[in-house]
């Protein structure tokens, strides 16, 4: 089983505490029933939420890849061209010099 990340632990406990606050204020039960019902209640909240982020993050990158390695082919050539001249000219005018 993989460990949760820090996304998903940070989204879960959010989630947890936001809404158990919320819905013990909407609620305002006093009863110790209605309070661990509630609490039973934000916890499988917590987890579907946790469990939930890495599958939106997973399959909004699989839809941006192929688009993404395309566009970067077409801008990474000139950008290396560039540097490539970039330091031709540099060390032309600059002697190396090195510690023995």
């Amino acid at each position: 089983m993989p460990r949760p990340t820090a996304a998903q632990l940070a989204y879960g406990s959010c989630t947890v505490l936001f809404s158990t606050l919320a819905m013990l204020l909407l609620s305002q039960t006093s009863s110790g029933l209605g309070v661990v019902i509630i609490a039973l209640s934000a916890l499988v909240l917590g987890l579907l939420v946790a469990m939930t982020v890495p599958a939106r993050v997973a399959a909004t990158t699989e839809q941006r890849v192929p688009d993404q390695r395309v566009a970067d082919q077409r801008v990474a050539e000139p950008q290396i061209s560039a540097r490539r001249e970039t330091v031709a000219a540099a060390s032309a005018s600059e002697p190396v010099r090195e510690r023995a």
